[in-house]
């Protein structure tokens, strides 16, 4: 069924949300991203071969972004998506001969839904189509490809390889898709996804290449993988004397007819321990090894991600290894066809000014690199946390180094877990999935870098003492001793608490700080909340509370502490300090096993004053430190609520919610304690998703929110 966003745009949240009815009142705002530059996997790029500068990019988790560049910055072209869903791209197609065509094909995981996406005015504007089969834009292989394609010689035809369904055709711009019926039944080999929730997915068909009347298609998988068609996709053959035992992951045509395919023992991102780069002559049929570097090299074992060609030069070939972690990936460099190659990374130097955090990694995870169709100077090479560019690739033919710098801007793929901003110090601070997390002085610049101290692999929660917000405490992952830091200066500086609970020792969970910063109280994964009233030298397990749940700090009261059990629709409240919970007589809905969709929070400045998240129930709010709720009518499905500073004239904090209102889903305001609502969002600016919403206690009309993928935004209210 087709479907068109450019038209009215309030049409795919009504897809994606399943909303229909009025809409609420909206107040226009300006929204920005909290800058800090890349911070996950940008999965492949691709460039035009006709339209100069035009290319772009597309991540894991994070959608679809547009090379602008005459400002030299990322424009997102997937910020409408109202889904997270759709903010994996499994691969992305340019109609060569039109450069206003692209498409999308997009599904983060093999449970969710999948769409093709297409637009006529380079990704300003959407229409999609819904298909049957599954995609995996955070799945194993997710740099592969591209297994999305247009027909070079019929703008109309387009075909997709799929990772169970074989292979796809559409005859009418990627209106209606239809099987291929001629594709092999090939046996895909199964590969685990570290970083998806399918434990054992598959790859499927990773690239589909045109090259003149032939057309190409690569599985990945370790037998015969490598398929040939010259009847426009009619019947398919083998490939003959082609290589087995590793995967494809790359396959790209250069000038002279000649194809380059990289290799590796799996589709990746997973560790590879083996890999190739083969060189193949589709009119000898004959085909060469010209792997740069065999695996494994003194105990390193690696794979080859991918593989470039220059267009104005095809004897120019890249190369980039994957999974070699020591010291870091490679990129080698032939001018000869790959009959000999050389390193480009080992001497080459790198500008981190853009975001400086980098400097603290290395490249890893080389999924794609491409050299510039208009300009042999200038390559690019994608990473697990961002896009390098070098504009002197050519220094390398003299012996000379290369200079790199991170061209990010614009690009902003991060997952906050936790956002947090106090009335004092920075105005926010943030815990970002595989990064830790920041304190963000300037919003609008990358921060000079990672919280400084203990070092997480993800900050997971945050918090700051109500009556004392300069102290604050974090949870996290990673191998540091402990899993809990505390700052006592607004976050500049970190130490890690010396002890963990008991039975804590998985990382992470939920924490808390009474309102004057003495009692912590720590909730470690699938372990009962346990408090320490001597900074974490100490601890004792909370009695009358079960385990996984999180545990709020009332901000004035500094033995008052709260918790909601969604699996009984309890309250529980402490007035000890957190030695003993009971339960409250208010009566609220149960919701979800442990509460996953369920949030909890206190009123700054109130005591006694709180607000519950539940995603089928609504808004509940209580001012009566628990005792009793009242359900907030307009509000039927709460995700996240925040406070922020109160509006002119009021006394109570601003509100602002993620939910729906109205049958409307967005991103509401309320200024009068949830009594009316206004839509801050628009259908253009969804982002996917939005979470853990906080407004600025400083400022009016402020709000941050997370997003699954496309890192923080703040908004302000738009100037007249």
């Amino acid at each position: 069924m087709m479907k068109n966003i450019a038209a009215i745009a309030v049409l795919f949240g009504a897809l994606v949300n399943g909303f229909a009815g009025e809409m609420v009142k909206a107040v226009p705002y300006q929204w920005r991203n909290v800058v800090i530059g890349g911070g996950g996997f940008v999965t492949g790029l691709i460039m035009h071969p006709q339209a100069k500068d035009l290319f772009y990019a597309r991540t894991d988790v994070g959608g679809a972004y547009r090379w602008e560049a005459s400002d030299k910055r990322w424009m997102p072209i997937t910020d409408s998506f109202g889904s997270a869903d759709f903010t994996g791209i499994e691969s992305l197609a340019l109609d060569p001969n039109d450069p206003n065509r692209v498409y999308l094909a997009a599904g983060t995981y093999e449970n969710s839904q999948a769409a093709i996406f297409r637009s006529d005015d380079q990704g300003r504007t959407w229409q999609w189509t819904d298909v049957p089969f599954k995609m995996g834009g955070n799945e194993a292989g997710r740099f592969n490809g591209e297994r999305l394609v247009v027909n070079p010689r019929n703008g109309e035809n387009l075909f997709f390889g799929s990772r169970h369904a074989g292979l796809w055709e559409s005859l009418d711009c990627g209106v209606n898709w239809s099987q291929v019926p001629g594709f092999p039944r090939t046996e895909m080999s199964k590969h685990g996804s570290r970083n998806g929730p399918v434990a054992n997915g598959s790859a499927g068909i990773i690239c589909v290449l045109f090259d003149g009347p032939a057309i190409y298609a690569a599985v990945s998988t370790t037998g015969t993988n490598f398929f040939r068609s010259t009847d426009d996709g009619g019947t398919w053959q083998p490939v003959p004397d082609q290589p087995t035992g590793l995967c494809p992951n790359h396959v790209v045509l250069a000038a002279d007819g000649k194809m380059y395919l990289s290799y590796g023992s799996g589709p990746g991102p997973s560790d590879m321990t083996d890999g190739a780069v083969m060189k193949f002559n589709p009119q000898t049929a004959i085909w060469k090894d010209i792997t740069p570097l065999k695996s494994p090299v003194k105990g390193q074992s690696f794979g080859y991600g991918a593989v470039a060609v220059d267009a104005q030069n095809p004897q120019v070939i890249l190369a980039t290894t994957f999974s070699r972690w020591r010291p870091h990936d490679e990129i080698f460099r032939s001018t000869n066809g790959g009959a000999s190659w050389a390193p480009l990374l080992y001497q080459a130097h790198f500008d981190h000014a853009a975001a400086p955090y980098t400097a603290d990694w290395t490249p890893h995870w080389l999924g794609c690199v491409v050299i510039n169709p208009f300009d042999s100077n200038q390559a690019w090479f994608t990473t697990g946390y961002g896009v390098w560019c070098c504009t002197n690739l050519t220094a390398a033919d003299s012996g000379r180094g290369t200079d790199w710098f991170f061209a990010d801007r614009g690009l902003e793929e991060t997952v906050p877990l936790t956002l947090i901003s106090p009335p004092v110090g920075a105005h926010l601070l943030s815990g970002v999935g595989d990064i830790d997390g920041f304190r963000h002085e300037d919003l609008d610049c990358s921060p000079p870098g990672i919280f400084s101290g203990p070092r997480f692999g993800n900050t997971e929660d945050l918090a700051f003492a109500g009556k004392n917000p300069a102290i604050m405490i974090r949870t996290g992952t990673g191998r540091a001793k402990t899993h809990a830091a505390i700052s006592k200066d607004g976050g500049k500086a970190w130490s890690l608490l010396p002890a963990e609970p008991t039975g804590g020792g998985h990382g992470g969970g939920t924490i808390a700080l009474s309102a004057d910063g003495a009692t912590i109280v720590w909730t470690p994964p699938r372990s009962a909340p346990s408090f320490s009233a001597n900074g974490g030298t100490n601890w004792t397990n909370c009695a009358g509370i079960p385990p996984g749940l999180r545990v709020v700090a009332d901000p004035l009261d500094s033995l008052l502490f709260y918790a909601f059990d969604a699996r009984t629709g309890r309250l529980l409240t402490s007035t000890n300090g957190a030695a003993r919970f009971v339960a409250t007589g208010a009566a609220l809905p149960t919701e979800g096993s442990f509460g996953n969709s369920t949030t909890l929070s206190a009123t700054p400045g109130l005591e006694g004053n709180l607000w519950l998240t539940l995603r089928r129930h609504g808004l509940y709010h209580s001012t009566d430190g628990g005792a009793s709720f009242i359900k907030i009518g307009p509000v039927q499905d709460a995700r996240s609520l925040g406070c922020g500073k109160a509006a002119p004239g009021k006394d109570f904090p601003a509100l602002y919610l993620a939910g729906t209102i109205g049958n409307t889903v967005g991103l509401f305001r309320s200024v009068d304690a949830g009594a009316t609502w206004t839509r801050i969002n628009d259908d253009r600016h969804q982002y996917g998703a939005i979470s853990h919403v906080t407004g600025d206690p400083r400022i009016f009309g402020r709000v941050y929110f997370a997003t699954s993928g496309r890192g923080i935004i703040y908004g302000d209210e738009a100037k007249e």
